[in-house]
């Protein structure tokens, strides 16, 4: 497993949203590899709520959080999201302050 990169590297954007059918969205993230690459999404990691498989959290580096809120804030990823079933997604938009491995 890689570990997430030094500080100066980070910028992060955590986003938490219930998701209709994880299938259905899963497909439509996955149709969008290339324009979050292309709008400066670096890495990623997904995760779901233990007590709530459709609770998914989607957790990325982008080459800045400018960059990053452009993307997610763009009309075109209000439709993405609306296509995907996704209901009322929460973000955060991070600076990275420390980092370590235990």
């Amino acid at each position: 497993m890689t570990a997430f990169p030094a500080p100066e590297d980070g910028a992060f954007v955590l986003i938490v949203h219930d998701v209709e059918d994880y299938g259905r969205w899963k497909q439509v993230f996955d149709d969008a590899a290339a324009i979050r690459r292309e709008a400066g999404e670096i890495e990623y990691r997904l995760l779901a709520s233990e007590s709530n498989e459709r609770r998914v959290v989607h957790f990325s580096r982008w080459t800045s959080l400018p960059a990053a809120r452009a993307f997610f804030e763009s009309p075109e990823l209000v439709e993405i999201r609306r296509i995907a079933g996704v209901r009322a997604p929460e973000f955060l938009y991070l600076n990275a302050i420390e980092a370590g491995v235990l």
